[in-house]
């Protein structure tokens, strides 16, 4: 061999974009993953997960209701300051 095996009409011809050892990490880094989701991961119970479910609806209506006061005085507020001006 003259040393032309990676070459082409004189142009280097570039390596394959993921080697054979690439490929082993991947593939290990998702065995892990999986391992951990199913072994280490502590999920929540059903009673849990329905406690923050509720905790969040209650927060989440709080927030919008707080908002909307706010969004409601505001244009009481800008109303009353037009109607002065105008």
């Amino acid at each position: 061999s003259t040393g032309l095996q990676n070459q082409v009409s004189g142009v280097r011809v570039s390596p394959p974009v993921q080697t054979v050892y690439e490929m082993k990490k991947i593939r290990k880094y998702i065995k892990e993953s999986f391992t951990e989701l199913l072994h280490k991961v502590t999920w929540p119970t059903w009673s849990e997960l329905q406690n923050s479910t509720t905790v969040v609806m209650i927060a989440s209506l709080i927030i919008a209701l707080t908002v909307w006061v706010m969004d409601y005085a505001f244009d009481n507020i800008m109303s009353f300051v037009y109607r002065l001006l105008y």
